[in-house]
């Protein structure tokens, strides 16, 4: 008689998921290594870095070259006018006589003065230690020599670079009532005295020296524009000034 078998299923037949005598399987442990980029992906992002690499180098470059050309312009600019003060711009002097950069610009403040352009002329410039005069008082000696009134001229002997003086400057200018200036210095040098005197609070316009060992030869023209161009970057970055006023052009 057949029938239906009942029982236990045979031993050799797969029980689960796993097949006979194989070990079960184990869930993953840790993190799977990310498959590497398709080579078609890699070119792309190479390309973007590359792209934002040129793209910071043109900004940079334009940045540069405005500032450049911004330098020349206002250095072949004489923007003079009525104001309350022709501001002078110290440089190097030796046992109070001025250096021959710094006699170029007192002779143009004085030329300024005599035009009527102002009622007085300020000097400025600290000293080095051990120095008898500061650069204000030896500017200031220098222009009375010369014929201006003693009461006309004021030294401002105090910084050691071109922000402080012109700090200084604005200072006096407050004590005593005045706000517009007509800032000589050379002419590469014109652009940043201007932008610090005004960030300093004075109301300020810019007449350049046309003589002078700065102004001689294209050769040394070119390297105050490109000296200025690195040291009004980097004002305008730091507001701080990057040189000494004795250097020559503060």
């Amino acid at each position: 008689m057949t029938g239906r078998i009942t029982g236990p299923a045979p031993s050799n037949l797969p029980h689960g998921p796993n097949p006979p005598h194989e070990p079960p399987t184990e869930p993953m442990r840790g993190l799977r290594a990310p498959a590497p980029l398709p080579v078609a992906k890699r070119g792309r992002r190479g390309r973007w870095v590359v792209r934002l690499l040129v793209g910071g180098l043109l900004i940079g470059v334009v940045i540069l070259g405005g500032t450049a050309f911004r330098v020349w312009q206002v250095a072949r600019f004489d923007d003079r006018r009525p104001v309350d003060a022709v501001v002078v711009l110290g440089a190097a002097q030796y046992d109070g006589d001025p250096s021959s950069i710094f006699a170029a610009r007192l002779q143009h403040a004085e030329a300024l003065y005599k035009d009527g352009l102002a009622p007085r002329i300020i000097t400025t410039g600290g000293g080095r230690p051990g120095d008898v005069y500061t650069e204000a008082e030896a500017g200031r000696r220098f222009l009375i020599d010369r014929g201006v009134p003693a009461k006309d001229v004021i030294a401002v002997g105090v910084g050691s670079d071109t922000l402080r003086s012109l700090q200084a400057v604005a200072a006096r200018a407050e004590q005593d009532g005045w706000y517009s200036a007509e800032i000589v210095s050379d002419p590469w040098h014109s652009l940043r005295a201007r932008t610090m005197a005004r960030d300093s609070g004075l109301t300020a316009w810019t007449s350049p020296t046309r003589t002078g060992p700065v102004v001689q030869t294209r050769e040394t023209q070119f390297r105050y524009i490109v000296r200025e161009t690195g040291a009004l970057l980097y004002y305008r970055l730091t507001h701080a000034s990057v040189e000494t006023e004795t250097s020559g052009l503060g």
